[in-house]
């Protein structure tokens, strides 16, 4: 069977002509013997000319309309327009070369019946051939068979894509819409969504792929909370705008991620208030590699600043970034300098150096330790990078006369049980100093929780452990948090940064928490896999509650306090935050760095306690942490002196 797939297409060429001229003249036969009820050896001579006439008529015909180009196993209904039409003109041919040549007695009924079965003939052994190909190409293999969610254009398009990919085996098409059901598109069924389930069974299904590149977010979440109790494995077609930009296929499906469950349906922006601080001025982006510093850039490149400096500890990770950008910059024809410079926070006078010589207008700060367990477990590494690079930062933009200033904050910065929490809202409070003494400088923050996809997000590591065959180490049971994609939370940046007047705190709207070990468990159902449980023992993943982290809390917050307002943007609010004097704060910071010198744990926890209202570390392993920290420290400054 296979060898017969892999002859050379002409040699499949030569077979479909070798066919077409045993059976066109048989069926000119069955088309004379059909209007004269029989054949006797006197009609036999009388339309023997007409016999050898119908290939040697028709086949070049064939050959002039590209029938014999086209690749049989992705045809389609549109193939029979070609034939009809090939088959008329040989038909009008055959009538003129009887009429002549004088052949008296020649009926146009045997001509007329000749045409419908040449039609049915041709049409229909493409079709036998075409299924044949396609049975004969997956078998002895392991191609996924698959349903089509969406028998629209979407699905139509979806279907021949993947027929030339061979990579997926269409095998049933399902819709919502009832003037669709029952039909047949290019060979495949369409049936009630309904009926998913049997048909999963009957035609031994092992996935789905959406077909609904149009459909809101909202939308296609209703649809795979459909999906998710048949625990099949799920695709998804790209979406139509990059589908229509060219930066995706039809074929390039992709499984479904927690993205698409939690992702919503995108809010247009403003288009005043994400360029006012950006298209035409010097924009500058520190950790620029990060997953939330690099989408920054990838957004602030197409709003066509003068120049981009990008500031990054990471030697690798801007690299990366830098390199993107470049690509990003040539592809869209745009005039504009993307500076990489490598470089710590704490540098106050390198940074300030960048500022100045660059004329830099903008900052959005985004360079942060932010793994809470990390963090927590060196303290003294996340407060300098965190709250003093913040603090040697707005110094540099000050004295560089940069006109605005965004931190990117964490709702881990409201009532914090963790250093990293604790230090972002440190970070915060001199923002908002800074904001009050000078006026040189417009200073604001954006509090966002978690993001998709991002270095710190759980996301990735359940995605790796379902791939493993799990377990998933999930903290606890009752754990929520609160998610955005990576797209939505920069965009929302952009345009919250421009709404500042200084000293502001925006909060973005995260929408509703999501409990953890929801998403868990519909990760592995549309990964096509079964949760392990006392229910489902044969199930092949194990949900495995491994207790919380040092520093970690159940439910996250956005808001210290009730008192805020809305914005011009329907996701972004205002917070009216609590503040500490420039003057008292000042203070508190010049003892804590020195603290942080000395590598003196417990001063550091008592000025974080004096200085984060609302900071309450967690009793326990945290207070271990602090001493073990403490004691290592200690030892290390005594070895010193000594």
């Amino acid at each position: 069977m296979k060898s017969f797939l892999e002859l050379p297409r002409l040699y499949k060429k030569l077979v479909a002509v070798a066919a077409d001229l045993v059976f066109l003249p048989l069926a000119f036969y069955v088309a004379v013997v059909l209007r004269y009820e029989g054949m006797t050896s006197t009609l036999f001579a009388q339309y023997f000319p007409l016999f050898v006439a119908a290939p040697a008529i028709s086949i070049p015909i064939f050959i002039r309309i590209g029938l014999y180009r086209a690749v049989v196993r992705f045809i389609d209904h549109k193939i029979v327009y070609v034939v009809i039409s090939g088959v008329s003109v040989a038909v009008i041919l055959m009538a003129a070369l009887a009429t002549m040549t004088h052949h008296v007695g020649i009926s146009r009924g045997a001509l007329g019946i000749y045409w419908v079965i040449a039609i049915l003939y041709v049409v229909a052994s493409r079709f036998v051939a075409r299924s044949y190909f396609l049975h004969a190409s997956t078998v002895g293999t392991d191609i996924p068979r698959v349903a089509i969610y969406g028998a629209g254009s979407g699905g139509m398009q979806l279907l021949g894509a993947l027929r030339a990919s061979q990579h997926y085996l269409p095998v049933a098409f399902v819709d919502d819409k009832h003037e669709l059901q029952g039909a047949t598109i290019g060979g495949v069924k369409v049936y009630a969504t309904h009926h998913l389930a049997t048909l999963v069974a009957k035609k031994k299904i092992d996935g789905v792929v959406l077909a609904m590149p149009s459909q809101s977010k909202a939308e296609q979440r209703r649809i795979i909370d459909k999906l998710e109790p048949l625990k099949l494995k799920t695709w998804v077609m790209p979406p139509m705008e990059s589908l229509m930009s060219g930066t995706s296929r039809v074929e390039d499906v992709r499984e479904i991620e927690i993205e698409d469950l939690l992702g919503r349906d995108p809010v247009a922006p403003n288009p005043d208030l994400i360029a006012k601080c950006i298209t035409g001025k010097s924009v500058m982006v520190s950790g620029a590699g990060g997953s939330i510093g690099s989408e920054l850039c990838r957004q602030i490149i197409k709003l066509q600043p003068s120049r981009l400096v990008l500031f990054e500890l990471s030697e690798y990770a801007l690299y990366s970034i830098e390199q993107e950008l470049q690509g990003l910059r040539k592809s869209l024809h745009l005039d504009i300098e993307v500076l990489p410079f490598l470089g710590s926070v704490l540098d106050q006078e390198k940074c300030e150096r960048i500022m100045r010589n660059f004329g830099v207008e903008t900052i959005y700060h985004a360079a942060a330790y932010k793994h809470v367990p990390l963090v927590e477990f060196n303290p003294i590494d996340g407060i300098r990078n965190n709250a003093l690079g913040t603090l040697s930062m707005a110094k540099a933009a000050v004295a560089a006369g940069v006109k605005c200033f965004v931190l990117i904050s964490t709702d881990k910065a409201v009532r914090p049980t963790n250093v990293m929490g604790s230090t972002k809202r440190l970070a915060e409070l001199i923002m908002q100093a800074f904001s009050r003494q000078q006026k040189g400088t417009r200073f604001c923050m954006v509090r966002f929780g978690n993001v998709l996809g991002s270095s710190g997000s759980v996301v990735p590591l359940f995605r790796k452990q379902i791939m493993a065959g799990g377990p998933i180490t999930l903290t606890h049971p009752e754990i929520t948090r609160y998610f955005m994609t990576i797209p939505e939370a920069a965009q929302l940046v952009l345009q919250a940064g421009s709404m500042g007047e200084g000293g502001d705190v925006f909060v973005l709207d995260m929408g509703e928490p999501v409990k953890i070990i929801d998403m868990a468990r519909r990760m592995v159902h549309l990964s096509g896999l079964e949760i392990k449980s006392d229910e489902t023992p044969d199930g092949t993943i194990e949900i495995r509650h491994v207790g919380l982290r040092p520093g970690e809390k159940l439910y996250e917050e956005l808001l210290i306090g009730s008192n805020v307002e809305g914005t011009e943007h329907p996701l972004i609010m205002r917070a009216q935050e609590a503040e500490i004097p420039w003057n008292l704060l000042q203070e508190l910071l010049t003892k804590l760095e020195v603290a942080c010198a000395q590598y003196d744990h417990e001063a550091v926890r008592e000025l974080l306690l004096q200085m984060v209202p609302g900071y309450t570390p967690q009793c326990g392993i945290e207070d271990l942490i602090w001493r073990t920290q403490n004691q290592v420290s200690l030892s290390a400054v005594n070895s010193t002196l000594h």
